[in-house]
């Protein structure tokens, strides 16, 4: 592979002590002010009221991360191309689908169908943003993170349009949780661009490696970046707070990883 550089007009995250990119990047300077307090999200009241009755906590944090990171960029939201990353989308969708399945009513309620499907967070930030370019949801199991930063610059280095890039993971109820590793919800979104403007932080360039990754300082932290797929963009976000050059790797597939230059 070779190297592809993309710039960065916008961070967003959500998830326990992070509320938002402005608070998360003055705890991420200072890591050992952490504390897991309870996921905040605000409000989607770009949405109709119908629709925002009908979101689970999934596509509340990817809905809210998107916007979090496209508010810092005068950015048309109807001309940004997206993609979206989870590992196993809205968890507890697909658990309340199982109950109705396993009940002697089986009728499931099309809310929950049309919730069901993976790429049901793009379906509903088009419909609050009104864009209709091109989106893509994929999932990677660990690597989901990884893979969407590739994915969002590839296709900036294709189209030369802007991209915003959401990676969002939420844990199983039980009895599921006993399967899957995921602790608590976690959403990161970065806005992607292919020109450097007037609300860049930062140019990134990006390349396959073997070398080994970062790991987060502290143990909170680490653990959150073990444990939940989307927060493997913890290294990365954790650089993006500080302005200066560095070098970092985080994790993409088993035996290759994703080599980062962060310029500002």
């Amino acid at each position: 592979m070779t190297t592809l550089q993309v710039f960065v007009d916008g961070i967003g995250l959500y998830a326990p002590g992070f509320n938002g990119w402005a608070h998360a990047r003055a705890v991420l300077v200072a890591p050992q002010t952490y504390q897991a307090t309870a996921l905040q999200l605000p409000s989607i009241d770009a949405l109709p009221a119908a629709e925002r009755r009908r979101l689970g906590v999934a596509v509340k944090l990817a809905m809210a991360v998107g916007y979090d990171a496209a508010q810092q960029s005068p950015i048309n939201l109807q001309q940004l191309g997206t993609v979206f990353a989870s590992s196993a989308g809205d968890c507890d969708n697909c658990h309340q689908i199982l109950q109705t399945l396993i009940s002697s009513d089986r009728a499931i309620s099309p809310t929950r169908f049309h919730n069901a499907v993976h790429n049901a967070a793009a379906g509903y930030w088009s419909i609050a943003t009104g864009s209709q370019r091109p989106s893509t949801s994929l999932s990677a199991h660990d690597a989901g993170f990884g893979a969407a930063l590739l994915e969002a610059t590839s296709q900036i280095h294709s189209n030369a349009q802007p991209c915003l890039l959401v990676a969002f993971d939420t844990p199983y109820p039980s009895p599921l949780r006993a399967l899957s590793s995921i602790p608590h919800p976690f959403g990161a979104a970065l806005l992607l661009t292919p020109r450097r403007s007037a609300s860049t932080l930062c140019r990134l360039t990006l390349s396959l490696t073997q070398e080994p990754i970062n790991f987060m300082p502290t143990p909170d932290l680490e653990a959150m970046r073990c444990n939940v797929p989307a927060a493997r963009a913890l290294p990365l976000l954790s650089a993006l707070a500080r302005p200066q050059p560095q070098d970092l790797v985080i994790e993409y597939l088993q035996g290759l990883n994703l080599a980062i230059t962060l310029q500002p």
